[in-house]
């Protein structure tokens, strides 16, 4: 079996929709769909997700399934209850001064350093964090979900491994989000989502490429062929957005921070 993970292209978050550039790299994309073998396609609801894959489809001839649970991962908190988390969390923005709702994932870095229980691949779901939010319900959520799209294509969950009940040569296609994707791909490898959401960006239009073994028969596991791959914008000469990203040094004062 293989996976792909299309991260939307270039957002723009206040109209749910893709910015010039976004439509751009979204273009590049779909040049290179009909080489990409992306077989069943599946979409989040969000407007940046179906309008990047709305380009790829339609050079494909293709229409995509939606899932409510590969919308961008959603888990938030209230700073304004829990103050103490503001040390995670010094960049919050507030409205009439009081702490906007916020994701939980944007930690920076000397506060997860300082607990290492977030990196933990089982630990994490106990963290103050997560007890103070809906993670880990939105978590097994989502989990649950794709467990059961999984088991249709003949890949059952057992225990910590896949059960290969039918094989399965084909591709299955996600156009969704960074967040949701870490969730995703933490799932298959038993490890923290925190982990993925802080060492890894997957850029606008990236495509991650997963790929099961079966070294032992009937035992399925999941393993990275490409992360974050953006080889469609480079041969047609678009430079990658930095959309989820920080700065890369303090002095640049354009990026976030």
């Amino acid at each position: 079996m293989r996976i792909l993970f299309i991260r939307h292209g270039d957002p723009d978050y206040e109209h749910d929709t893709l910015t010039e550039k976004g439509r751009r790299e979204a273009q590049c994309l779909a040049a290179q769909a009909p080489y990409m073998e992306m077989g069943d396609c599946y979409v989040s609801p969000l407007g940046r997700a179906r309008d990047t894959a709305a380009y790829s489809l339609k050079a494909l001839g293709k229409t995509a399934g939606t899932f409510d649970w590969l919308q961008e991962f959603p888990a938030r908190l209230d700073l304004n209850e829990i103050p103490e988390l503001t040390a995670a969390y010094p960049t919050s923005r507030k409205k009439d001064g009081k702490y906007l709702s916020r994701i939980i994932w944007d930690i920076v870095p000397s506060y997860l350093s300082e607990h290492e229980e977030y990196l933990d691949s089982r630990l994490w779901r106990d963290t103050f964090i997560c007890r103070q939010s809906d993670a880990v319900r939105l978590y097994d959520n989502v989990a649950q979900n794709f467990d059961r799209l999984l088991a249709e294509y003949g890949y059952v969950r057992d225990g910590r491994c896949y059960r290969v009940e039918k094989e399965y040569t084909g591709t299955v296609t996600f156009f969704c989000h960074f967040g949701i994707t870490c969730v995703l791909l933490s799932h298959l490898w038993n490890i923290s989502p925190f982990v993925l959401w802080h060492s890894t960006i997957l850029a606008p239009t990236s495509v991650t490429e997963i790929i099961t073994e079966e070294r032992e028969k009937g035992i399925a596991y999941f393993r990275a062929q490409r992360l974050g791959d953006v080889s469609h914008l480079r041969m047609a000469g678009e430079e990658p957005a930095f959309a989820g990203r920080f700065c890369e040094v303090w002095s640049d004062s354009e990026h976030r921070h």
